[in-house]
């Protein structure tokens, strides 16, 4: 058998040591060494080519999380330009109403606010010259229209939504938008036009908030407290502490005030242009008839005289002798 031999020779004067290894052995053994060290190479180019691939994924992990932030800001920005596409739509119907106008209108006036703020129940009294409490709203709060988006875009955020789902609403989305800003703008530019003459209407509008407290009962059918029966509620009712100040909503002439039945102390004021303002159930009454007053002048005060079961004041909006919802025509 053929081998390789090794001899150790530790010094001149010692005996030799001889070591015997068969050739097929060395081979056998290069062999092994060859294909370990094919193992460890690949292993090695395993291994960094795995931290290469981590390190890729660690900066792809940190692109998408900045993509999402970036879906959901501008998802944000979306839904903010929608909400104000909507406000300009509800003051362009407004508008529209007081002057009298033709045109597109969009939603608002009934679709206000109708929860109460935390801790407003405490306060908050059941105050109706003929009607139940059924939402209580501090006036002057935003009345704002639909917006917020269609059901597309709200159940595109809804939990397991994929961001390729968020980008085609998205994109759809703000395609929409754009042609609704377009439209908007337009309108408004006719509606500009058509209010150059009419200035003197507007200035006669009731469009503020006549006095500060709770709207506890809106404009439209209801039960009536006194006689349990479903009726029309004529006007608004708003709740507050007695003696708050009411305001006149516009310029005008004051043409009665005095006792009116039902409504107790009362007063009565007309705009021009055949709208009347009413203001029932008042505890004081700071201007004669005949006397004229101005947008945000002090006319009256709130009280509880007459059919009431709390002090309020009940509004009314009438024009050419048919009442209407007094929120159609507040702008703040």
């Amino acid at each position: 058998m053929e081998a390789y031999k090794l001899i150790w020779l530790k010094d001149a004067h010692a005996r030799p040591v001889q070591i015997s290894i068969p050739k097929r052995r060395v081979r056998r053994a290069a062999i092994a060494a060859g294909v370990a060290a094919l193992i460890v190479g690949a292993m090695a180019f395993d291994y960094f080519r795995i931290r290469g691939d981590i390190s890729e994924l660690a900066g792809l992990r940190a692109e998408a999380d900045a993509q999402r932030d970036q879906i959901a800001a501008f998802r944000a920005r979306i839904q903010e330009v929608d909400t104000r596409l909507s406000k300009v739509a509800d003051l362009e119907r407004k508008v529209r109403i007081i002057a009298n106008l033709p045109g597109a209108v969009g939603v608002g006036g009934e679709q206000a606010i109708e929860e109460m703020p935390p801790g407003a129940e405490a306060g908050a009294v059941h105050t109706h010259d003929e009607g139940l409490l059924d939402s209580a709203v501090p006036t002057g709060a935003a009345y704002t229209g639909q917006g917020g988006g269609d059901d597309e875009f709200l159940s595109a955020g809804a939990p397991g939504a994929s961001e390729g789902q968020w980008l085609d609403v998205l994109d759809e989305r703000a395609l929409d938008l754009g042609a609704s800003a377009d439209e908007r703008h337009a309108s408004l530019a006719r509606l500009l036009d058509q209010l150059e003459d009419k200035q003197d209407k507007l200035a006669s509008s009731p469009s503020i908030w006549p006095s500060k407290g709770w709207l506890t009962s809106r404009f439209g059918p209801r039960v009536s407290p006194f006689t349990g029966r479903r009726q029309m509620h004529a006007g608004l009712d708003i709740a507050a502490a007695n003696g708050t100040p009411i305001v006149a909503p516009a310029r005008g002439r004051a043409i009665f005030a005095g006792n009116k039945g039902p409504l107790g102390r009362a007063l009565v004021i007309d705009h021009g242009f055949g709208v009347k303002t009413t203001y029932g159930h008042t505890s004081a009454i700071f201007v004669k008839a005949g006397e004229t007053v101005e947008r945000g002048q002090k006319i009256a005060a709130i009280g509880n005289s007459g059919r009431s079961t709390g002090p309020h004041l009940h509004y009314v909006v009438e024009v050419n002798g048919s009442p209407r919802n007094p929120l159609d025509y507040i702008f703040d």
